[in-house]
Protein backbone atom coordinates (compact mmCIF):
# COMPACT_ATOMS: atom_id res chain seq x y z
CA UNK A 1 0.00 0.00 0.00
CA UNK A 2 1.32 3.61 -1.25
CA UNK A 3 2.81 5.33 1.62
CA UNK A 4 3.36 2.91 4.13
CA UNK A 5 6.15 2.17 5.74
CA UNK A 6 7.57 -1.36 5.90
CA UNK A 7 8.33 -2.12 8.86
CA UNK A 8 6.12 -3.69 12.08
CA UNK A 9 5.09 -2.21 14.77
CA UNK A 10 3.96 -3.27 18.59
CA UNK A 11 0.48 -5.36 18.39
CA UNK A 12 0.27 -5.77 14.41
CA UNK A 13 -0.59 -9.11 13.41
CA UNK A 14 1.41 -11.36 11.67
CA UNK A 15 3.50 -9.88 8.67
CA UNK A 16 2.33 -10.31 5.16
CA UNK A 17 5.31 -12.50 4.37
CA UNK A 18 3.67 -14.62 6.31
CA UNK A 19 3.36 -18.51 4.60
CA UNK A 20 -0.67 -19.46 4.05
CA UNK A 21 -1.71 -22.27 6.37
CA UNK A 22 -1.68 -25.62 5.23
CA UNK A 23 -4.26 -28.05 6.01
CA UNK A 24 -2.24 -30.20 8.09
CA UNK A 25 -0.88 -28.01 11.00
CA UNK A 26 2.82 -29.28 11.76
CA UNK A 27 3.75 -31.60 14.51
CA UNK A 28 3.61 -30.33 17.76
CA UNK A 29 2.19 -26.67 17.08
CA UNK A 30 -0.62 -25.42 18.80
CA UNK A 31 -3.76 -25.29 17.05
CA UNK A 32 -5.63 -22.09 17.16
CA UNK A 33 -7.52 -20.29 20.10
CA UNK A 34 -10.89 -21.55 20.04
CA UNK A 35 -10.15 -24.49 17.60
CA UNK A 36 -11.67 -27.51 18.63
CA UNK A 37 -9.77 -30.54 20.46
CA UNK A 38 -8.97 -33.87 18.95
CA UNK A 39 -11.52 -36.23 17.90
CA UNK A 40 -10.52 -38.34 20.99
CA UNK A 41 -11.12 -35.72 23.28
CA UNK A 42 -14.64 -35.06 24.82
CA UNK A 43 -16.99 -32.77 23.30
CA UNK A 44 -16.76 -29.19 24.62
CA UNK A 45 -19.16 -29.13 27.46
CA UNK A 46 -19.43 -33.11 27.79
CA UNK A 47 -19.34 -34.00 30.90
CA UNK A 48 -17.08 -36.37 32.41
CA UNK A 49 -17.30 -39.93 32.01
CA UNK A 50 -18.60 -41.63 35.21
CA UNK A 51 -15.92 -43.52 37.18
CA UNK A 52 -15.57 -46.77 38.02
CA UNK A 53 -18.81 -48.51 39.50
CA UNK A 54 -20.20 -45.32 39.47
CA UNK A 55 -23.90 -45.40 38.12
CA UNK A 56 -24.07 -43.66 34.83
CA UNK A 57 -27.62 -41.83 35.68
CA UNK A 58 -26.26 -40.52 38.84
CA UNK A 59 -27.33 -37.31 39.98
CA UNK A 60 -24.84 -34.94 39.50
CA UNK A 61 -23.73 -33.03 42.56
CA UNK A 62 -24.38 -28.92 42.78
CA UNK A 63 -20.94 -27.02 41.69
CA UNK A 64 -19.10 -25.43 44.24
CA UNK A 65 -20.62 -21.63 45.13
CA UNK A 66 -23.61 -22.75 42.62
CA UNK A 67 -26.87 -21.15 44.77
CA UNK A 68 -29.21 -23.98 45.38
CA UNK A 69 -32.62 -23.77 43.59
CA UNK A 70 -35.46 -21.92 45.92
CA UNK A 71 -38.39 -23.60 46.28
CA UNK A 72 -41.48 -23.74 43.28
CA UNK A 73 -43.62 -21.75 45.42
CA UNK A 74 -43.51 -20.26 49.04
CA UNK A 75 -47.46 -20.23 49.33
CA UNK A 76 -48.97 -23.06 47.09
CA UNK A 77 -52.84 -20.94 47.29
CA UNK A 78 -51.04 -18.34 45.18
CA UNK A 79 -49.81 -18.16 41.69
CA UNK A 80 -46.55 -18.64 40.53
CA UNK A 81 -46.08 -14.34 39.91
CA UNK A 82 -47.18 -13.77 43.42
CA UNK A 83 -44.38 -15.76 45.04
CA UNK A 84 -41.43 -13.51 44.09
CA UNK A 85 -39.52 -12.46 47.16
CA UNK A 86 -40.15 -9.67 48.52
CA UNK A 87 -37.21 -7.09 48.50
CA UNK A 88 -35.52 -9.13 45.54
CA UNK A 89 -32.63 -7.02 43.86
CA UNK A 90 -33.34 -6.69 40.11
CA UNK A 91 -31.07 -9.01 37.90
CA UNK A 92 -27.40 -7.80 37.83
CA UNK A 93 -27.41 -6.12 40.70
CA UNK A 94 -24.57 -6.96 42.99
CA UNK A 95 -24.37 -8.40 46.84
CA UNK A 96 -25.94 -6.29 49.69
CA UNK A 97 -23.36 -4.05 51.56
CA UNK A 98 -21.68 -5.50 54.61
CA UNK A 99 -23.02 -5.55 57.80
CA UNK A 100 -20.40 -4.09 59.75
CA UNK A 101 -19.39 -0.07 59.60
CA UNK A 102 -16.88 1.04 57.82
CA UNK A 103 -16.76 -1.81 55.20
CA UNK A 104 -15.58 -0.76 51.80
CA UNK A 105 -17.04 -2.48 48.71
CA UNK A 106 -15.52 -4.57 46.23
CA UNK A 107 -12.96 -3.18 43.19
CA UNK A 108 -15.53 -2.73 40.22
CA UNK A 109 -13.72 -5.87 37.84
CA UNK A 110 -12.91 -3.43 35.03
CA UNK A 111 -11.60 0.05 34.87
CA UNK A 112 -14.20 2.74 33.19
CA UNK A 113 -13.92 2.10 29.74
CA UNK A 114 -14.64 5.92 29.17
CA UNK A 115 -11.22 6.73 31.28
CA UNK A 116 -8.84 9.70 29.79
CA UNK A 117 -5.47 8.65 28.16
CA UNK A 118 -2.28 9.00 29.16
CA UNK A 119 -0.20 11.17 27.05
CA UNK A 120 2.42 9.20 25.25
CA UNK A 121 5.38 9.98 22.47
CA UNK A 122 6.48 8.50 19.29
CA UNK A 123 8.45 5.12 19.77
CA UNK A 124 11.90 5.55 18.74
CA UNK A 125 12.35 4.99 15.28
CA UNK A 126 8.94 5.69 14.11
CA UNK A 127 8.95 7.01 10.47
CA UNK A 128 8.60 10.34 10.18
CA UNK A 129 5.70 10.08 7.57
CA UNK A 130 3.80 8.66 10.37
CA UNK A 131 5.13 11.38 12.81
CA UNK A 132 4.11 14.10 9.91
CA UNK A 133 0.58 12.51 9.66
CA UNK A 134 0.02 12.20 13.42
CA UNK A 135 1.16 16.59 13.46
CA UNK A 136 -0.74 17.64 10.63
CA UNK A 137 -3.91 15.90 12.14
CA UNK A 138 -3.79 17.40 15.57
CA UNK A 139 -4.33 20.60 14.49
CA UNK A 140 -4.60 22.22 17.91
CA UNK A 141 -1.16 20.63 19.41
CA UNK A 142 -2.96 18.79 22.23
CA UNK A 143 -0.76 15.52 21.67
CA UNK A 144 -3.90 13.46 20.68
CA UNK A 145 -6.36 13.23 17.90
CA UNK A 146 -9.88 12.50 18.09
CA UNK A 147 -11.99 10.37 15.86
CA UNK A 148 -12.89 12.38 12.76
CA UNK A 149 -9.65 13.68 12.47
CA UNK A 150 -8.02 10.19 12.54
CA UNK A 151 -10.74 9.40 9.75
CA UNK A 152 -9.65 12.15 7.75
CA UNK A 153 -5.94 11.42 8.66
CA UNK A 154 -6.22 7.44 7.14
CA UNK A 155 -7.89 9.23 4.08
CA UNK A 156 -4.88 10.41 3.14
CA UNK A 157 -3.18 7.52 2.97
CA UNK A 158 -5.75 6.02 0.31
CA UNK A 159 -8.10 4.04 3.18
CA UNK A 160 -11.65 5.37 3.82
CA UNK A 161 -13.05 3.79 6.53
CA UNK A 162 -16.59 4.43 8.13
CA UNK A 163 -16.57 6.04 11.63
CA UNK A 164 -17.89 3.00 13.25
CA UNK A 165 -14.59 0.95 11.96
CA UNK A 166 -12.66 4.60 12.91
CA UNK A 167 -13.77 4.22 16.34
CA UNK A 168 -13.17 0.36 16.52
CA UNK A 169 -9.95 0.91 16.13
CA UNK A 170 -9.09 3.32 18.95
CA UNK A 171 -10.76 1.81 21.00
CA UNK A 172 -8.50 -1.45 20.04
CA UNK A 173 -5.33 0.53 20.89
CA UNK A 174 -6.55 2.53 23.58
CA UNK A 175 -8.39 0.26 25.90
CA UNK A 176 -10.84 3.14 26.31
CA UNK A 177 -14.16 4.84 24.56
CA UNK A 178 -12.47 8.09 25.32
CA UNK A 179 -12.54 8.92 21.31
CA UNK A 180 -8.89 10.35 21.79
CA UNK A 181 -5.53 8.92 20.75
CA UNK A 182 -2.10 9.45 21.17
CA UNK A 183 1.21 9.55 19.37
CA UNK A 184 2.30 5.70 20.78
CA UNK A 185 -1.04 4.14 19.58
CA UNK A 186 -1.55 6.14 16.22
CA UNK A 187 1.73 4.28 15.27
CA UNK A 188 0.67 0.96 16.91
CA UNK A 189 -2.72 1.69 14.25
CA UNK A 190 -0.72 2.90 11.58
CA UNK A 191 1.35 -0.41 11.33
CA UNK A 192 -1.13 -2.52 11.91
CA UNK A 193 -3.52 -1.75 9.59
CA UNK A 194 -0.72 -1.91 6.96
CA UNK A 195 -0.86 -5.70 8.09
CA UNK A 196 -4.40 -6.42 7.94
CA UNK A 197 -4.09 -5.45 4.44
CA UNK A 198 -1.50 -7.08 3.62
CA UNK A 199 -3.78 -10.24 4.83
CA UNK A 200 -6.86 -8.59 2.94
CA UNK A 201 -4.65 -9.03 -0.56
CA UNK A 202 -3.07 -11.84 0.83
CA UNK A 203 -6.56 -14.05 0.55
CA UNK A 204 -8.54 -11.73 -2.31
CA UNK A 205 -7.29 -14.32 -4.25
CA UNK A 206 -9.37 -13.01 -7.39
CA UNK A 207 -8.57 -9.41 -6.38
CA UNK A 208 -12.49 -8.41 -6.47
CA UNK A 209 -11.71 -5.88 -3.13
CA UNK A 210 -13.83 -8.59 -1.42
CA UNK A 211 -13.32 -11.59 0.42
CA UNK A 212 -15.62 -14.74 0.53
CA UNK A 213 -16.76 -16.99 4.17
CA UNK A 214 -13.55 -19.31 3.16
CA UNK A 215 -11.49 -16.70 2.67
CA UNK A 216 -12.13 -14.73 5.72
CA UNK A 217 -12.18 -18.44 7.71
CA UNK A 218 -8.67 -18.62 6.30
CA UNK A 219 -7.68 -15.00 7.40
CA UNK A 220 -9.42 -15.44 10.67
CA UNK A 221 -7.17 -18.50 11.14
CA UNK A 222 -3.73 -17.00 10.11
CA UNK A 223 -4.66 -14.25 12.62
CA UNK A 224 -5.14 -17.35 15.64
CA UNK A 225 -8.59 -17.65 15.55
CA UNK A 226 -10.72 -20.57 14.95
CA UNK A 227 -13.99 -19.87 14.62
CA UNK A 228 -16.92 -22.24 14.21
CA UNK A 229 -19.01 -22.28 10.88
CA UNK A 230 -22.24 -20.72 12.79
CA UNK A 231 -20.47 -17.85 14.24
CA UNK A 232 -18.73 -17.52 10.29
CA UNK A 233 -22.61 -17.29 9.02
CA UNK A 234 -22.80 -14.87 11.95
CA UNK A 235 -19.84 -12.72 10.50
CA UNK A 236 -20.72 -12.30 7.17
CA UNK A 237 -24.07 -11.43 7.80
CA UNK A 238 -23.19 -8.67 10.05
CA UNK A 239 -20.33 -7.48 7.98
CA UNK A 240 -21.50 -7.88 4.45
CA UNK A 241 -22.53 -4.60 3.07
CA UNK A 242 -25.35 -6.44 1.68
CA UNK A 243 -27.14 -7.54 4.58
CA UNK A 244 -25.11 -11.31 4.14
CA UNK A 245 -26.82 -11.20 0.14
CA UNK A 246 -23.78 -11.34 -1.38
CA UNK A 247 -21.38 -13.61 1.15
CA UNK A 248 -18.98 -10.99 0.29
CA UNK A 249 -17.15 -8.23 2.88
CA UNK A 250 -14.98 -5.46 1.68
CA UNK A 251 -11.78 -4.27 3.28
CA UNK A 252 -13.82 -1.33 5.78
CA UNK A 253 -15.80 -4.29 7.06
CA UNK A 254 -13.37 -7.12 7.02
CA UNK A 255 -11.08 -4.32 9.70
CA UNK A 256 -14.01 -4.05 11.55
CA UNK A 257 -15.22 -7.88 11.42
CA UNK A 258 -11.30 -8.53 12.82
CA UNK A 259 -10.98 -6.17 15.54
CA UNK A 260 -14.50 -7.57 16.99
CA UNK A 261 -13.18 -11.10 16.51
CA UNK A 262 -9.85 -10.32 18.16
CA UNK A 263 -10.89 -7.82 20.86
CA UNK A 264 -13.68 -9.95 22.51
CA UNK A 265 -11.56 -12.90 21.95
CA UNK A 266 -8.91 -11.52 24.22
CA UNK A 267 -11.29 -10.14 26.85
CA UNK A 268 -12.29 -13.57 26.93
CA UNK A 269 -8.93 -15.10 27.25
CA UNK A 270 -8.59 -12.61 30.06
CA UNK A 271 -10.91 -14.88 31.85
CA UNK A 272 -9.75 -18.33 30.33
CA UNK A 273 -6.77 -18.22 32.20
CA UNK A 274 -6.19 -22.19 32.15
CA UNK A 275 -7.05 -21.80 27.80
CA UNK A 276 -10.10 -24.46 28.60
CA UNK A 277 -12.48 -22.64 26.39
CA UNK A 278 -14.13 -21.53 29.26
CA UNK A 279 -14.83 -18.89 31.53
CA UNK A 280 -16.69 -17.24 33.85
CA UNK A 281 -18.40 -13.69 33.50
CA UNK A 282 -20.16 -11.68 36.17
CA UNK A 283 -23.05 -9.40 34.68
CA UNK A 284 -21.15 -6.18 34.86
CA UNK A 285 -17.86 -7.94 33.74
CA UNK A 286 -19.97 -9.01 30.91
CA UNK A 287 -21.73 -6.46 30.11
CA UNK A 288 -18.47 -4.13 30.00
CA UNK A 289 -16.87 -6.59 27.79
CA UNK A 290 -19.51 -6.41 24.99
CA UNK A 291 -20.98 -3.34 25.13
CA UNK A 292 -18.30 -1.22 23.37
CA UNK A 293 -18.12 -3.10 20.60
CA UNK A 294 -21.50 -2.83 20.13
CA UNK A 295 -21.75 1.29 21.34
CA UNK A 296 -18.63 1.79 18.82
Amino acid sequence: MSGYPHNYGYGAPPPYSAPPLSSAQPYGAPSPYGAPPPSSAQPYGAPPPPQHGQSPYAPVSTPYSAPSAPPYSSDPTKPPKDNKPSGSAPYGAGPPPSAHYGASAPPPPYGSPFASLVPSAFPPGTDPNIIACFQIADQDGSGFIDDKELQRALSSYNQSFSMRTVNLLMYHFTNSNARKIGPKEFTSLFYGLQNWRAIFERFDRDRSGKIDPSELREALLSLGFAVSPVVLDLLVSKFDKTGGKNKAIEYDNFIECCLTVKGLTEKFKEKDTAYSGSASFTYESFMLTVLPFLIA
